[in-house]
């Protein structure tokens, strides 16, 4: 059974595999992205983000459930790849703004 995620959310899975520049796209211009300890604003910073992660880590995303808690869309996601702890399943924590995603935070 396929997992039915969200246009903009099933976006960001969709372009996490190609390229920065695609996944700076699903974000609202003045989005907020956290993971890792540090925040990222702006589709500038948040292009800059997922290209120095996708140069540091070769890795696939398999979504494996979504839910929704409070005003925010959690998506569980498998990571493997060669980064520490391979693999782990992260909760990706979406807020949306019309079509766009407008806050995501990454926790494991």
């Amino acid at each position: 059974m396929k997992l039915e995620l969200p246009i903009p959310i099933a976006s960001y899975f969709s372009a996490d595999r190609g390229d920065s520049e695609a996944v700076s796209q699903c974000f609202t211009e003045y989005a907020v992205v956290k993971d890792e300890g540090h925040t990222y604003q702006g589709r500038a910073a948040i292009k800059k983000w997922k290209a120095d992660a996708s140069t540091k880590y070769q890795y696939t995303s398999e979504p494996l459930a979504c839910e929704r808690k409070d005003e925010k869309i959690v998506v569980t996601s498998r990571l493997t790849g060669n980064f520490p702890g391979s693999p782990v399943n992260l909760r990706f924590f979406f807020g949306l703004e019309g079509n766009k995603i407008a806050s995501l935070e990454i926790i494991p």
